[in-house]
C-alpha cells in the first residue's frame, strides 16, 4: 500500500509511542490503521515546502508520541486532525471507521469553514471552537499545540505575510495557552520560532550575542556549580544539576520591559537542580544547603511549592550571588514537579495511569471558558470575549487571601471588585467597598500578592458603569455588562408600558410600524431607545402626544431628516414613495460621484453611510432612503447586503468620478512592537510622505506588543493603501491593515 520510507517511518512512529506511553495507553493496531487511512486520505497532496501532505501529520502525531507523550486516541486524532478539513473524507467517515471519540478530538481540531466577513471574524469563530473543545475533551488542544509547532517549524515555506500572521497569532493565543496548560518546553519554542519571523534582526542579533558568550557562560556556570554538586552529594542526596541559558523571546521582553541591552542584563541563564525524591520538603533543605554555599538575595525569593501557580507548576526560586558578584537564577524543584513544569498537563498520561485528568485549577478555568462561550451570544460579541480570553491568558497572577485564609489566584492588576465578584457575582453586585489588609481602599486600587481582603457589602448597593473600566478579570466584566443589560431591558419594558398606559388614556392609535417611522423622526434609533429614553423622563410622551395632537406640529415632523446611520426599519411603502424609487433609479442609473461629500444630482440627493465610510477605488453601492436621499455603501458593508436581501429594488449602481473629490476619512490598524517613539516614527511617516492630517490615535499596549487604530484625512483608496505600505516596510511594525471604522 506505501512504500519502505513511510513503513520505516510507521515503525518509527510505534517505536516511540510504545517506548514513551505507560502501560495500557499505546494501541499499536488503532496507530497502524489511521496512519494508513491518513496516508490513502492525503496521497498525491504536496506542502508549500514540497513534502508529501502526509509529513505534517506524521510529524504532528510523532511530536505527540516523542515530546508530548500522550495516548494513543490522540496520536491516531492527530494523523487524521486534517482529514476533514482537507480531503473529500467527512466526519462521518472518520466516525464509522474510528468511532466517536477519535471523531469528535478530530472535529475539534478542525478549523471553521464556510463563509466569514472577514479573516478576523473566521478567525475569532475558530477560536471559539477550538476552545469549547478542548473544554470537552482536552486532548483537542495538545494536538492543536504540536500542530502549531509543527507548523512554525517549516514556516520558511510560506509567504511573508503568512509568515508574520501565523507567528503573530502564536504568541498572542498559543504560547501563552501554552504556558496556561503548563507546557513550558511547547511555550518556550513556540515563542522563539515566533519571535525569528516577527523581528529576524533583534533575533538574530540576540542569537549572536549568546553565541559569543557560550564558552565564558559555561565555563562560569561551572565553577558556579561545583561546590553545589559536592555539597548535594556528600548530604546523600540524587539528583541532576546544569545550567541553561534563557530563550531568545524572554531575553528579548526583558530588554523591552527595562530598556537595557543584552550586555546590561545579568540574568541571561539560570541553573537547575532536579532532586529524584519523592518528598518536597527536600526542595527546602536543598534551598538551605546552597544558601550557605552563595548568598541569598531575600527579596528574590519564590516558593511555588507550597503555593503552586495555576498551571501546576511547582518549584522554588532563589537568586544567589557568586564569588564574583554574579546575581545567578536557582530553580529547585522534584523530578515529577520538572515532568510537569516542561509537559504540564500532558505530564498526568505519565504520572496518572488513565485520561481523567481531576484538576480542581483546571477544571475551574476550563468551567470559566464554557460558561464564557455559552453565555457570550447575548452579552457580548465574540471579539469582546476573544479580548477576555487573551487578557486572562497574557497576565500574570497575584495570590490574595479572604479574612478567612481562602486562597484566591487573581491576574495580575485585579482590584477588590475583581475580588469580590469572584467570590460570588451577588458580592459583586453589592460591593460598597474593600478592606485591605485592614485598611479601607478605593475599590479601583489593584491588589498585591499577599494582601487579606473584605468585601464590604450593602443590600441596597448597585453596580457603576464606571466599574467595568478598571476591572480586569471576564467574570466581573462579563457580570457588570449583564446587571447592566437586565437593567435596560427592564426600563424598557417599563418604557413600553408606560407609553401604551399614556397613549390609551389619551385616545392614541399607532401602529408599531407607524409608531417607529415617529422616534426615527424624534432622533431615536428604533422604540427600545425611545422606551428607554421615556423610562428616564416621563415628560417625553407628553411632548410626543402634543405633537401628534397639533397638525402643524406633525407636518414639521414629518419634514424631518432621520440621524440615525444605518438603522434600517420596517418603512411605509406607500404610492408615493414607490413612484419615488422609481424616478431615482431611473434618473440615477450609473451616477458618477462628484466632487464633495453631499450634492444633488438632477435633484436627487446623497451622503456617505457612516457605517462603512466609502472612500474613493472602493466597490460601492446606493440605496434610496425613505427621507427621499440616496445613502452610498461598500459593496461589503453588512448593513446593504441585509437590505439587497429584502428590498433589491431600493438599490442602486453608483460609480466614483475620477476627478478630485475632496476629503475623506480612513482608518488604519496597526500591531507591533512596543517600543520608545514608534508612534511618533509611524506619525512623521504619514505626515511627511503624504501630507495627511491624523484624526485620533487609540494605542493598546500588551506585554511587548501594541495595537492601534489612527484615522486620517486621505483622497481615495490608492492613498490609503500607499500607506498602509509604507508603515508595514517600518522597522518593528508586524501588520498593517485597514480599519473598519
Amino acid at each position: 500500500m506505501f512504500n519502505t520510507l513511510y513503513k520505516k517511518k510507521l515503525d518509527e512512529l510505534l517505536y516511540h509511542s510504545n517506548r514513551n506511553l505507560p502501560a495500557g495507553l499505546s494501541n499499536d493496531k488503532l496507530i497502524t490503521n489511521a496512519f494508513k487511512f491518513a496516508y490513502e486520505a492525503h496521497k498525491n497532496v504536496k506542502r508549500a515546502s514540497g513534502e508529501p501532505f502526509i509529513s505534517h501529520p506524521y510529524d504532528v502525531a510523532m511530536i505527540l508520541a516523542k515530546e508530548i507523550p500522550l495516548d494513543a486516541v490522540s496520536i491516531a486524532a492527530a494523523l487524521l486532525h486534517d482529514v476533514v478539513e482537507d480531503t473529500e473524507f467527512t466526519l462521518n467517515d472518520i466516525k464509522a471507521e474510528f468511532g466517536d471519540e477519535i471523531a469528535e478530538i478530530v472535529n475539534g481540531a478542525t478549523k471553521i469553514e464556510g463563509m466569514f466577513e472577514n479573516y478576523e471574524m473566521k478567525q475569532v469563530e475558530s477560536y471559539k471552537k477550538m476552545l469549547l473543545s478542548m473544554t470537552s475533551d482536552i486532548r483537542v488542544i495538545l494536538i492543536k499545540f504540536a500542530d502549531r509547532l509543527h507548523n512554525l517549524r517549516t514556516l520558511e515555506f510560506l509567504s511573508s505575510a503568512k509568515q508574520i500572521r501565523l507567528a503573530q497569532e502564536t504568541v498572542e493565543i498559543y504560547a501563552p495557552l501554552a504556558h496556561r496548560f503548563g507546557l513550558s518546553s511547547v511555550k518556550t519554542e513556540l515563542e522563539d520560532l515566533s519571535f525569528k519571523y516577527l523581528d529576524r534582526k533583534v533575533y538574530d542579533e540576540i542569537a549572536k550575542k549568546l553565541k559569543e558568550k557560550k564558552k565564558e557562560r559555561e565555563k562560569f556556570i561551572k565553577k558556579f556549580i561545583e561546590p553545589i554538586k559536592d555539597k548535594l552529594t556528600d548530604q546523600g542526596y540524587k539528583f541532576e544539576i546544569y545550567g541553561r541559558a534563557k530563550h531568545l523571546y524572554s531575553i528579548y521582553k526583558k530588554i523591552i520591559s527595562r530598556n537595557k541591552t543584552v550586555d546590561e542584563l545579568y540574568d541571561l541563564f539560570a541553573v537547575r537542580i532536579i532532586l529524584d525524591t519523592k518528598n518536597k520538603n527536600d526542595c527546602f533543605s536543598v534551598y538551605g544547603i546552597i544558601s550557605e554555599i552563595y548568598l541569598p538575595v531575600p527579596e528574590r525569593f519564590k516558593d511555588y511549592i507550597s503555593l503552586p501557580k495555576q498551571n501546576n507548576y511547582q518549584s522554588i526560586h532563589t537568586t544567589l550571588v557568586s564569588k564574583e558578584g554574579k546575581m545567578v537564577e536557582v530553580q529547585i524543584r522534584t523530578r515529577e514537579m520538572h515532568e510537569i513544569a516542561e509537559k504540564g498537563i500532558a505530564a498526568h498520561w505519565k504520572y496518572k495511569e488513565n485520561v481523567n485528568i481531576h484538576d480542581s485549577n483546571l477544571e475551574n478555568w476550563m468551567k470559566w471558558i464554557r460558561e464564557s462561550l455559552e453565555s457570550s451570544s447575548k452579552e457580548e460579541t465574540s471579539s469582546q470575549l476573544l479580548d477576555s480570553f487573551k487578557l486572562n491568558l497574557y497576565q500574570d497572577e497575584i495570590y490574595c487571601f479572604t479574612p478567612k485564609g481562602d486562597l484566591k489566584i487573581m491576574p495580575s492588576g485585579a482590584t477588590a471588585v475583581d475580588f469580590a465578584f469572584d467570590i460570588h457575582t451577588e458580592i459583586g453586585l453589592k460591593c460598597i467597598g474593600a478592606k485591605v489588609n485592614g485598611k479601607i481602599m478605593n475599590l479601583d486600587t489593584p491588589l498585591k500578592s499577599g494582601d487579606q481582603v473584605e468585601i464590604l457589602t450593602s443590600k441596597n448597593q448597585t453596580p457603576k458603569l464606571g466599574w467595568e473600566k478598571f476591572v480586569v478579570t471576564h467574570k466581573a466584566k462579563s457580570d457588570i455588562r449583564k446587571y447592566f443589560n437586565t437593567e435596560k431591558r427592564n426600563q424598557i419594558k417599563a418604557g413600553k408600558e408606560l407609553w401604551e398606559r399614556k397613549s390609551k388614556k389619551h385616545k392614541i392609535q399607532l401602529s408599531d410600524e407607524q409608531l417607529s417611522r415617529i422616534v426615527h423622526k424624534l432622533k431615536y434609533k428604533d422604540t427600545g431607545h425611545f422606551y428607554h429614553a421615556i423610562s428616564q423622563n416621563e415628560n417625553k410622551i407628553s411632548e410626543l402626544i402634543e405633537i401628534l395632537k397639533d397638525k402643524n406640529k406633525m407636518q414639521a415632523l414629518e419634514h424631518r431628516g432621520t440621524v440615525p446611520e444605518d438603522t434600517f426599519t420596517a418603512e411605509e411603502h406607500s404610492n408615493e414613495f414607490n413612484k419615488y424609487v422609481n424616478e431615482a433609479r431611473t434618473n440615477t442609473n450609473g451616477i458618477q460621484l462628484g466632487k464633495g461629500s453631499i450634492q444633488n444630482i438632477k435633484g436627487i440627493k446623497y451622503d456617505f453611510a457612516k457605517c462603512c465610510n466609502p472612500i474613493p477605488g472602493d466597490e460601492v453601492i446606493g440605496f434610496i432612503s425613505h427621507d427621499k436621499g440616496i445613502r452610498i455603501h461598500r459593496r461589503t458593508c453588512k448593513n446593504v447586503l441585509n437590505l439587497f436581501l429584502k428590498e433589491p429594488e431600493r438599490i442602486i449602481q453608483i460609480n466614483w468620478n475620477e476627478t478630485d473629490l475632496g476629503e475623506f476619512t480612513g482608518g488604519i490598524k496597526i500591531i507591533g512592537e512596543d517600543r520608545p517613539g514608534i508612534l511618533n516614527e509611524i506619525t512623521k511617516t504619514i505626515s511627511k510622505n503624504f501630507n495627511s492630517n491624523i484624526k485620533s490615535v487609540d494605542i493598546k499596549t500588551r506585554s511587548s506588543m501594541f495595537e492601534g487604530t489612527l484615522i486620517v484625512s486621505i483622497q481615495n483608496l490608492e492613498q490609503l493603501n500607499r500607506i498602509i505600505e509604507k508603515i508595514n516596510n517600518q522597522e518593528g511594525v508586524f501588520s498593517v491593515t485597514r480599519y473598519e471604522l
